[in-house]
């Protein structure tokens, strides 16, 4: 089954456990999302083309991740006038994945809890996240300070034993390297610099 969704004036086909980059959408990590404009719906009992919005259809997802598209350089140049300017852009962009296409006018809202335990690369890994030490919630730090870090993604943090900044500060590169593996993080750690960021909390307390 797939569907065509617009979201941020984009068209995406879409299919359950896809993964897109869309315009940025608010939420963090882990967060339902779901998408109401949607276009067409196709499966096995055919296709409906909507005129222009299927009613009664919509598709739900996941955050993902919260990240930026690479950087574009925009440069102005005005013939004869000895002037010019150049800027660089990097587009705020949302790694989502579908999760189930709702064509029987089912209320998204309802149906947008769904997809959390399906989208979990590891249905282990969010066991280890329920069952984090009551300790690691209370007793440590405040993990969310730290860039592009929300609720969702402090509790697996917390079950994998980080709960205060000295720990992040401490990283080595295997660590790094071992956070980036066991999260999906594909380099997040470098490009926001948390260590450098634990570093200064650290610093700040003291």
């Amino acid at each position: 089954m797939f569907a065509i969704i617009k979201t941020g004036g984009k068209q995406y086909r879409v299919a359950p456990a896809d993964l897109i980059k869309v315009d940025r959408l608010e939420g963090e990590a882990g967060d339902p999302v779901a998408f109401d404009l949607v276009m067409m719906v196709g499966g096995n009992d055919g296709t409906t083309v909507g005129g222009p919005m299927v009613e009664g259809a919509s598709v739900t997802g996941e955050i993902v991740d919260q990240t930026r598209n690479d950087r574009i350089l925009v440069f102005k140049k005005r013939r004869r006038k000895n002037s010019k300017r150049s800027r660089g852009h990097r587009q705020q962009m949302t790694m989502v994945r579908i999760g189930d296409i709702l064509s029987d006018g089912k209320a998204p809202k309802a149906e947008a809890k769904a997809p959390d335990a399906k989208s979990e690369p590891d249905r282990a890994e969010a066991a280890e996240v329920t069952a984090a030490p009551a300790e690691a919630a209370t007793g440590g730090d405040d993990l969310k300070k730290l860039s592009g870090v929300g609720p969702a993604l402090e509790k697996k943090l917390h079950a994998l034993g980080v709960t205060t900044f000295d720990q992040v500060a401490a990283w080595s590169a295997d660590d790094v390297a071992r956070m980036d593996e066991a999260l999906d993080f594909k380099g997040r750690v470098e490009r926001e610099d948390w260590i450098g960021q634990a570093k200064q909390f650290v610093a700040d307390r003291t």
